[in-house]
């Protein structure tokens, strides 16, 4: 068993006691952040990496609630925004080391603006230098991003609700009950992409979502890359009708991710015309009808906005399936620092110098 493939079954053990330390031990901070993001003129979210994927979710959430918040990237909003005054910025990172995190930390003090951290661990400067740290406590992955991701992704969204309306003990337990019903359905996934013709390596992928499960598509397409070292494109449902249908071509793997709510019958209906084309379609979601696509996971209900929770699983065992197809270690990283902590290159001095030599020779 990868180690990858070990971070992600353990998962929902680990989301379950990030839920009660939200609901439990970490509740002042959260009702402490969302207080002063209340109060606040402007509304940043930020991340970078798999952390700004796990804003996607808290960024919807914030939406729909009515809370207009700007979502930039940290390198983005590093390099080319002007912070106001009276700003909050709700900072995501799992280390809170990243370069970009630790600039950012700097030009927030010089603009005056209020810094909500919320890391997984206690050492890093986001923890120490931020105004309000949330410091959610998991177990660190060995490689890529999985458990880090769902904490930092469950933690900002349980803030983006207190903002907007609430986080009470109800919805703590119908987080509670299926985050548990998911953990059963893993063994089936598991064996459905065992069988699947769906994975296949050097195919064309696009990941599709609207809402808060954007979230689990972008990530999607960086466990694909990191994973199993394939390119692969995300973006919203929406945005692919405007264009992108025009590369569509026999055999291209698609994957979609329906809402338990909104846009189903059109979104279904994609699925359907996307098949049609010649493309062979997975979907993720609650209640999906019995052949929609060549491939179905089939969730848990869960509470309004927060799918995305569970229907990043089958995408995460997805990719680690994939990587063993394709023969490469989803285990280490041929090029990526596990930490990005300079923005000097693109790949460190000793690769680029083995490289030369390799080149000569």
């Amino acid at each position: 068993m990868t180690r990858f493939l070990q971070d992600i079954v353990r998962q929902p053990e680990e989301l379950l006691r990030v839920i009660d330390y939200l609901n439990g031990k970490g509740r002042k901070l959260l009702d402490s952040a969302a207080q002063t993001i209340r109060g606040a003129r402007h509304i940043y979210v930020t991340g970078i990496g798999a952390s700004w994927n796990a804003a996607l979710s808290a960024g919807s959430i914030f939406h729909t609630g009515g809370t207009p918040v700007y979502m930039l990237d940290a390198a983005e909003l590093l390099q080319f925004s002007n912070i106001p005054p009276d700003s909050v910025i709700l900072v995501l990172s799992r280390s809170g080391k990243s370069v970009e995190i630790v600039k950012l930390l700097a030009k927030a003090r010089a603009a005056h603006a209020t810094v909500v951290g919320v890391t997984n661990f206690e050492d890093g400067p986001l923890a120490h230098e931020c105004d309000l740290s949330v410091v959610v406590p998991v177990k660190a992955d060995h490689g890529i991003s999985v458990n880090t991701y769902s904490a930092l992704a469950a933690a900002a969204a349980a803030i983006a609700s207190i903002t907007v309306n609430s986080f009470d003990d109800d919805l703590a337990a119908a987080l509670t009950a299926a985050v548990s019903e998911t953990a059963k359905r893993i063994p089936g996934w598991q064996q459905q992409l065992a069988l699947t013709s769906w994975l296949l390596p050097g195919a064309t992928y696009y990941f599709l979502a609207r809402g808060s499960s954007l979230a689990s598509a972008y990530e999607t397409r960086l466990l694909w890359e990191e994973g199993a070292k394939l390119p692969a494109s995300a973006m919203g449902t929406g945005s692919f009708r405007h264009g992108p249908q025009e590369m569509m071509m026999q055999e291209v793997r698609m994957a979609m991710w329906i809402d338990g709510d909104q846009v189903r019958d059109q979104d279904l209906a994609i699925a359907h015309d996307l098949r049609g084309l010649g493309a062979s379609v997975m979907l993720v979601g609650c209640d999906i009808p019995e052949g929609a696509s060549d491939l179905v996971f089939s969730i848990p209900r869960f509470p309004r906005h927060w799918q995305f929770l569970a229907d990043i699983l089958p995408a995460q065992l997805a990719a680690e399936r994939l990587a063993r197809l394709a023969g490469v270690d989803c285990d280490s990283f041929r090029f990526a620092a596990y930490i990005v902590e300079d923005d000097d290159r693109l790949l460190p001095n000793e690769i680029i110098s083995s490289s030369l030599q390799s080149d000569r020779t």
